[in-house]
C-alpha cells in the first residue's frame, strides 16, 4: 500500500514511546536483584497483574492479526479468537494456583522444583527460547506493518525500531517495567477498541464506503469483444495479453501508456472485465503499482459490499445499527473480497488482486480459509483440528505468560489475576469481531497486508483515532516483545548458565548476563521479523502455540497431576515435543513457499503440528516415566550430574 506520513500520528507515537521508556528508566533504579529483574520481586498487585496478563496476551496477533484475518476470511478468522480465549480455561482451572507454588523466576524453575535435574534445565530452557522466538516473529512483523502507515517508513525500519526500544526496556528494568507497560497498553487497547466499535455501529453500511479522509475507488467494469474465451478488443483500450492461472483468466489492457489488469468474468452467457489491482516487477527490479510508479499513489484500499439486504429489501446504505443487527445484515448481504494470484507475463512478475464476490452467509460461517465441510480434503480437516488443539492447549504453556504468575505474592492472587485477565481478554475478542467485519466492508483493506485492518479502519473515522490506536498498538508490540525477551533472557542466564552449567552466578552477575542475553535475542528477533514480512501475524502465532502445547503442557500437567512423573520423562517429552513440532512446521506448505519451492510439492499438507506433536509428547512422558521411575532428589542429582 502507499502511505503518507501522518504528523498527528507521529506526535502520539513519540509520546507513547517516551512514556514507555520513561517507565523503564524509573523502574530501573528499583531493580537491584535477580528476583526483581525476572519476576518484579513478586510484589505486583493482582489487579495490576490481571490487566498486565491481558496486555501480555493481547499481542500483535490479537489486535492486528485477528482483525485482519476476520476481514479476509470472516468467521474462520474469529476461530483464532475463540481458541485464544478458550485456552485460558486450562490456565485458570488447572495451572494458575499450583504453578505459582512451584516456581521462583522461570518456567524451568517450576518444572525442576521436585527434581533439581540438569536434563530438565537444559530441555526447558531450550523450549522457552524456541517458543519465545516463534512468538517474537509475528510481533516484529506486525511492528513493521504498523510503522509504514504510521510514520511512512519502510517495513524493516519498524522492525528495527521495535527491536532497539525493547532491548532498552528489558536491559534497563526487566519484568517490573514490562508489567506496567503491559498494564497501560492492555487497558488502553480495550478502551480504544470499544470506541472504534461504537464508530463502526454508528456508521452502518454503504455500497460506496466513502470517508472524510478519502473517497472509495470505483472499480471499472468493461464489456469486451470475445472469440470463444479470448478477448479480441475492448473499446478505448489496447489488448496487450491474456493469462490463465488456475482456471482464472486475467487480461492486460493499456490506455494512455498505462497498463491495467482485469479479471475476465462470465455471467449469464456474457463476459465482463472487472478491474483488479496489480504490482508488477520487471527484470530490472522496477515495481509498478497498477501500471504506474509507486509515488503516483495509484494503488487503492479495498473491501466493500456489493449488495446490502435489510428486511428482505436491497438498499444502498443504512443508518446506525445495533450490534446484533450489524451481524444479521452482513449475513444477508454480499461482500467483495480480494483474492491474490501470482504469475509471470512476458518477463514480468505479477501479483494480482482480483474481486471475489462472497455471500454474507458464507462469510459468517466456517469454511473460507479452513475447508472442513463436505468435499474438503482430509488434510484440511486435520489441519483445522490441529489448529484448534494448539490454540486451546498452548495458552497455559507459553513461558512469558507462565512467568507472570511469579510477579504476585500468593497463589490466591495468581488465580484472581487470571480471572481478571479472562474477563478483559473475552471482552476484547468480542470487539475484534466487529473491527474485523468493519474493515471488510468499509473500504480500508491493504491487499498487501491484512495486519493493518484495524488501524486503517480507525483512520477512516479520523486521524486522531487512528493515531491513538496505532500508538497503542505499537505499545502493544513493545510490551509483548519485552515480556518475551525477559522470558528468553531468564532461560539463558538463569536456567542454562546458572543452573545447567553450574556457573553459580551471583545476583548482580545474573542480571548482567540476562541483559546481554536480551540484546542477543533482540537482534535475532529483528532479523526474523524482516524475513517473514507479509505473513499474517495470527497465523504465525499459531505456530508458537503449537510448540508450547507440544513441548511444555504435557510436562506441566504430568508434573502437577501424576505422582509417578520422573525427571527423564519430563526432559524427554519436551525434546520430543520441540523436535516433532519443528519438523512438521519446517516441512509445511507455507515454509515450502518461503524456501522458493512449490507448496503443492511439500512433504505433507499440515500447517499446524499440534495434532501429531502433542500426543507424541504425552506418550513419551508416560512411557519414559514408567521405564525410568522417579527417584529421590539425592539419587536423581547423582544420575544427572554424571
Amino acid at each position: 500500500m502507499i502511505y503518507d506520513v501522518s504528523y498527528t500520528a507521529l506526535v502520539f507515537f513519540v509520546f507513547f514511546v517516551g512514556l514507555v521508556l520513561g517507565l523503564s528508566f524509573y523502574f530501573a533504579r528499583k531493580t537491584t536483584s535477580a528476583s526483581s529483574y525476572y519476576a518484579a520481586g513478586g510484589k505486583i498487585h493482582w489487579t495490576i497483574n490481571g490487566i498486565a496478563f491481558a496486555g501480555d496476551y493481547l499481542s500483535a496477533a490479537s489486535f492486528l492479526g485477528i482483525c485482519g484475518m476476520i476481514a479476509v476470511s470472516g468467521f474462520d478468522g474469529f476461530l483464532y479468537a475463540i481458541g485464544f480465549l478458550a485456552g485460558w480455561v486450562v490456565a485458570l482451572f488447572l495451572i494458575a494456583e499450583p504453578f505459582k507454588k512451584l516456581g521462583k523466576f522461570t518456567f524451568t524453575d517450576a518444572l525442576n522444583s521436585k527434581f533439581n535435574s540438569r536434563a530438565i534445565s537444559l530441555a526447558a530452557s531450550f523450549s522457552t527460547l524456541i517458543i519465545s522466538i516463534f512468538y517474537l516473529i509475528p510481533q516484529m512483523v506486525g511492528a513493521g506493518d504498523l510503522v509504514t502507515p504510521l510514520l511512512g517508513l519502510p517495513h524493516w525500519v519498524g522492525v528495527l525500531l521495535v527491536g532497539v526500544i525493547v532491548i532498552v526496556i528489558v536491559a534497563s528494568a526487566g519484568m517490573t517495567s514490562t508489567t506496567y507497560v503491559q498494564f497501560l497498553k492492555g487497558g488502553l487497547l480495550i478502551i480504544l477498541s470499544t470506541i472504534l466499535t461504537v464508530y463502526i455501529l454508528k456508521n452502518g453500511f454503504s455500497l460506496n464506503p466513502d470517508h472524510k479522509n478519502q473517497d472509495y475507488h470505483q472499480f471499472m467494469e468493461l464489456s469486451p469483444e470475445m472469440n470463444d474465451r479470448e478477448v479480441v478488443s475492448v473499446a478505448d483500450w489496447d489488448v496487450i495479453s491474456q493469462v490463465e492461472v488456475k482456471g482464472k483468466d486475467f487480461v492486460k489492457l493499456e490506455k494512455d501508456g498505462i497498463a491495467r489488469w482485469f479479471n475476465l468474468v462470465e455471467s449469464n452467457q456474457s463476459y465482463m472485465l472487472k478491474e483488479a489491482l496489480s504490482i508488477t516487477e520487471d527484470k530490472r527490479g522496477v515495481q509498478l503499482y497498477n501500471g504506474e510508479p509507486k509515488e503516483n499513489a495509484n494503488f487503492f484500499q479495498v473491501g466493500h459490499l456489493s449488495k446490502i439486504i435489510v428486511d428482505g429489501k436491497e438498499v444502498e446504505k443504512t443508518g446506525p445499527v445495533g450490534p446484533l443487527e450489524y451481524l444479521s445484515i452482513i449475513e444477508k448481504s454480499e461482500l467483495v473480497r480480494f483474492a491474490k494470484s501470482e504469475f509471470s507475463d512476458n518477463g514480468e512478475e505479477v501479483s494480482l488482486y482480483y474481486q471475489n464476490i462472497t455471500s454474507g452467509k458464507d462469510f459468517m460461517l466456517p469454511g473460507l480459509k479452513y475447508k472442513i465441510g463436505k468435499g474438503s480434503s482430509i488434510w484440511s480437516k486435520l489441519d483445522f483440528i490441529s489448529l484448534m488443539l494448539a490454540l486451546f492447549l498452548g495458552t497455559a504453556a507459553l513461558p512469558h505468560i507462565l512467568i507472570r504468575y511469579y510477579t504476585v505474592k500468593s497463589s490466591r492472587d495468581a488465580r484472581k489475576s487470571t480471572i481478571l485477565a479472562v474477563a478483559g481478554i473475552g471482552a476484547f475478542y468480542v470487539l475484534t469481531l466487529y473491527m474485523g467485519l468493519g474493515a471488510a466492508v468499509n473500504g480500508v483493506m491493504d491487499v498487501e497486508s491484512s495486519n493493518m485492518a484495524a488501524p486503517l479502519l480507525a483512520h477512516a473515522f479520523g486521524v486522531v483515532l487512528f493515531s491513538l490506536i496505532s500508538a497503542v498498538a505499537f505499545a502493544t508490540i513493545l510490551g509483548t516483545v519485552a515480556g518475551l525477551i525477559v522470558a528468553s533472557s531468564g532461560a539463558i542466564a538463569h536456567d542454562f548458565m546458572d543452573v545447567y552449567l553450574k556457573m553459580d552466578l551471583k545476583d548482580d552477575r545474573k542480571v548482567k548476563v540476562g541483559k546481554i542475553s536480551a540484546l542477543v535475542v533482540g537482534v535475532f528477533a529483528i532479523a526474523l521479523g524482516m524475513a517473514f514480512k507479509g505473513m499474517n501475524v495470527s497465523f504465525l502465532v499459531g505456530w508458537a502455540f503449537a510448540i508450547a502445547a507440544s513441548a511444555n503442557l504435557p510436562a506441566i500437567l504430568f508434573l502437577l497431576f501424576w505422582e509417578k512423573t520422573s525427571a527423564k520423562g519430563i526432559a524427554s517429552s519436551i525434546v520430543v515435543g520441540i523436535v516433532s513440532s519443528l519438523a512438521i512446521i519446517l516441512t509445511s506448505p507455507t515454509m515450502w513457499d518461503r524456501y522458493g519451492l512449490d507448496p503443492a510439492n511439500a512433504i505433507h499438507k499440515l500447517e499446524n503440528p499440534a495434532l501429531i506433536s502433542f500426543p507424541l509428547a504425552v506418550i513419551t512422558i508416560y512411557i519414559v516415566s514408567i521405564m525410568y521411575p522417579k527417584k529421590s532428589v539425592k539419587t536423581e542429582l547423582s544420575v544427572d550430574t554424571k
